[in-house]
Parts: C-alpha cells; structure tokens; sequence
C-alpha cells in the first residue's frame, strides 16, 4: 500500500481501513481485519493485536505506517477517537456468514449491510483530486476506451454508457482480442478506462499497458492500490468492498466501482457544461424520454 501523506481522519479511519484490504498482503489484511471487526480494537496492545491476527508485531507496526501514522500507537488512539471501529452492524452480520437455510430477511439485510459499508468506505476514502485529474482526462479525450471482463465487464458498460450520453466517443471492449486491437490504436490524449477489482486480470492489464505504451491515459477502477493495474494508470480510483466467504472480491466491490464510475460521470459532466447538458437532454429523448416517445405510452 501506498503510504498516505498523512495519516486519515478518525471519523474516515474505518473507510481507509476498508481501502486498504483489497491489495494488503495476506498477514496485513489478518491485521486490518482484526481492526475492523473487533470493537475493543483500540484496547489491544500490538502483541495482543499480533497474536489475534496470526502474525509478527512487525507487521502491526508495518500495518500502522502503510496508513500514515507514525507507529501502532498513534493508530490506536485514532481507533478509541473513532470510536474502536465498531461498525454500525453487529460485526456477525458484517462478516456475512450466512448459513445454510438461514432465515431470508437475514440474508436480504446481510447484503444490504456490505453494500451500503462498501460504498460509504470509498467515499470515505476517495482522493477528490485524482477524480478531478481523471475527469479532466476523460472531458478532453478524443477517444475513451473501456476494458473489462467477467463482473468488470459490467462497470465498464455502465462507465461507457455514461460517456455516451455525455457526447464523448467511447467504446466498450470486454472481450480480450477487441481490447487489444482497440488499444493498440490509442493515441495521446486519448483515454483507456480499466476496470479490474483484483488489479491483475490478465487482459485487462495487457490493453492497460500498450495503451500506455501508446501515450494514452490510463485510468483505473480497481479494488488494489498496489496491483498490477494501479502502478500502470496515471489516475486510480479505489472500490472498497469486504470479501467474504459467498462473495469473490469482484463481487463484493462491484457496487463500489458503480459508485466510482457515477462519480467520474458527474465531475466530466461539470467540465462539459452545456454541452454535456445537450448530450444529455438528446440522448434522453432518444432513449425514449416522455418527449421522445412514439408508442403512446407514458
């Protein structure tokens, strides 16, 4: 993990926390969890903390300045200001665990729960100023290409969709060979928006870096602020999202990465201004706004 210029805000620590599992190694993602789950957190000495994480008091101290802070103490009095990192839910919710047959409404709230977390957490953690830079690249682009596959196929579709309607040239690439004939014609000022929750899917990173090898921008979504994927972009947008036994990491991030892609839709659309307002009015009608319709329903 990248270090932060500065450690974050108690009332945003949970959110960074959130951030930061996806591309944390094995025994530092056993730390962060301990931290986000367990409400007496901020009560644990660092080899207290250690042993519940099943790892070296190195790694706690590792842990704490991936974050920005100074050491595990500083880390621990940001934990008690936060309020211990009790989550809102009960933590058994939280974790998603649900039995077999368990009772329907538990499992609609279950999700409910890791949805809104996930959210909240990229928002909490978001870098306003690298969504400005991005939009700045995508409001200027001749050209956005969008790559994913599998679950990222489907917020490339929705980040390609809100590009359309705001006028740009954009094209959607999902399936590896197109992605690689597009990119391979991408040109400077051009754009190439990659979504990928792991950071390391293998076509995706492929497009990603002969795009970049062809002077284009690169702009990931990604759930990994270490992959693969995120030290090749220019501009990276983080999706938190816990995974747990019954949702890969692609799924768990994915209402993350919808909320990213809303986010990059708006701050393009300020730069358009009314040219965006335009594209968005037409394409409105043209997709069968109230105005727009000739079927004679309403």
């Amino acid at each position: 993990m990248p270090v932060p210029a500065q450690p974050p805000h108690p009332g945003t620590l949970r959110a960074h926390l959130l951030a930061a599992a996806p591309g944390a190694t094995a025994s530092t993602a056993r730390v962060l969890r301990v931290l986000l789950d367990d409400p007496a957190a901020a009560h644990l000495t660092v080899t207290d903390l250690a042993g519940r994480a099943g790892t070296s008091e190195a790694t706690v101290v590792r842990t704490a300045r991936s974050l920005g802070f100074a050491g595990y103490p500083q880390l621990r009095l940001a934990l008690a200001a936060a309020g211990g990192a009790e989550p809102e839910e009960p933590v058994a919710l939280l974790t998603g665990d649900l039995a077999e047959g368990g009772d329907l409404a538990a499992v609609v709230a279950t999700l409910a729960a890791l949805e809104r977390e996930a959210v909240s957490a990229t928002a909490g953690a978001l870098d306003v100023a690298v969504l400005a830079a991005a939009a700045d690249a995508v409001a200027a682009a001749r050209v956005v290409d969008c790559y994913g596959v599998g679950v990222s196929a489907l917020v490339a579709r929705h980040a390609d969709l809100g590009a359309a309607r705001l006028g740009l040239l954009s094209r959607l690439r999902t399936e590896p060979h197109a992605a690689l004939v597009s990119s391979a014609l991408l040109r400077p000022g051009d754009v190439a928006l990659a979504v990928s929750s792991s950071g390391r899917t293998r076509e995706v990173l492929t497009a990603a870096r002969q795009a970049r090898e062809r002077g284009a921008t690169v702009l990931a979504i990604t759930g990994s602020s270490t992959g693969p994927l995120a030290r090749t972009a220019d501009h990276v947008l983080v999706a938190a999202g816990r995974e747990t036994a019954h949702r890969a990491g692609a799924t768990a991030g994915r209402a993350s990465a919808l909320f990213l892609t809303d986010c990059l839709h708006v701050a393009v659309a300020q730069r358009l201004g009314g040219e965006a307002v335009t594209a968005l009015r037409e394409t409105y009608r043209a997709a069968g706004g109230r105005r727009g319709r000739t079927d004679g329903t309403r």
